[in-house]
């Protein structure tokens, strides 16, 4: 039989299959990915160009936080904390952080300018729910971190006009030396309507883990909710939410808790077979009718 003739792949296409392996590495894994795929691609150009493009989205995605070079804070690369390509802000801290993405580090930092942080008025409602949000996390996550944004109307000057914020809590657990990873984010999209005297509350929840120790197992569960709520002064409106939030995602914990708990003796039964390909039920209650359940019986001497 011939030779199969060998399939060459234009660098174009070589980018966009190592862009498709980055993009789906599992949480904290993006860097042992991106090590084997220099090594088969073996073409430092075409590596770069694919790295260049999957890792500020993998990043932004998965909601990664990187330290600023002094230590003085810290900084969520995602959609809703980005400036510029690689500019990306704290507004806890007033903070800037210039992000090199494919080494997923902060290299330089600067004093965030006041076009980029929202009014005295939005600042008041932002910073209310931020320091609740941090008391939340540091109870329920160990090794959580949060922030808030304001991402529309952060201009306004007074009450009368409609504004959102958006709470972002994430949490990693990296253990690779023990064959597992895992993350939790959570997003909560919160809209001040201020003519309704209402806020009105839309959250997003994700699982996703990896275990490969023998295997490859792979977890990603989401989960969508919407809530509502009074507009109140700051302080008022930051207990009403946190409160929501803290209901919300120890529903959801609750919720993932009890399926898997019941996996042996639900989910595990339905995938497998209701009858054997004999199309008669195993005889658990007297399994000696068989020749290889008699034969070990034999020789172990334990026959009834």
């Amino acid at each position: 039989m011939e030779d199969a003739e060998e399939i060459l792949l234009t660098d174009d296409q070589k980018i966009d299959i190592a862009k498709w392996f980055l993009l789906n590495s599992p949480p904290g894994e993006i860097q042992y990915v991106s090590k084997d795929l220099i090594s088969v691609l073996n073409d430092e150009n075409v590596y770069q160009r694919a790295a260049s493009e999957a890792f500020p989205l993998y990043n932004k995605s998965h909601i990664i936080c990187l330290q600023f070079p002094n230590r003085s804070g810290e900084v969520l690369v995602s959609s809703f904390s980005e400036l510029s390509e690689d500019e990306y802000l704290d507004p806890r801290t007033a903070q800037v952080g210039k992000v090199d993405h494919v080494r997923q580090v902060c290299t330089q930092m600067r004093p965030a300018r006041d076009d980029e942080l929202p009014s005295q008025y939005i600042e008041e409602y932002r910073c209310a729910l931020d320091a609740e949000i941090s008391k939340y996390v540091g109870e329920a996550y160990p090794k959580g971190v949060c922030s808030v944004y304001c991402t529309s109307g952060k201009d306004a000057e007074d009450c009368g006009s409609d504004f959102e914020l958006v709470a972002v809590i994430t949490a990693t657990r990296n253990s690779p030396q023990n064959f597992c990873n895992g993350s939790w984010s959570s997003i909560w999209n919160i809209e001040f309507k201020d003519e309704l005297q209402t806020v009105e509350v839309r959250g997003k929840m994700q699982v996703t883990a990896h275990y490969f120790e023998e295997g490859n197992v792979q977890l990603d569960a989401k989960h969508e909710c919407r809530d509502s709520t009074m507009f109140q002064s700051p302080d008022d409106s930051a207990d009403s939410l946190i409160n929501m939030i803290r209901h919300h995602e120890t529903e959801y914990l609750n919720s993932l808790q009890t399926s898997y708990s019941n996996l042996p003796d639900s989910t595990f039964k339905e995938l497998r077979r209701k009858l054997p390909v004999t199309r008669t039920l195993f005889p658990w209650h007297n399994t000696l009718q068989f020749s290889l359940t008699r034969d070990l019986s034999k020789e172990l001497g334990i026959e009834k």
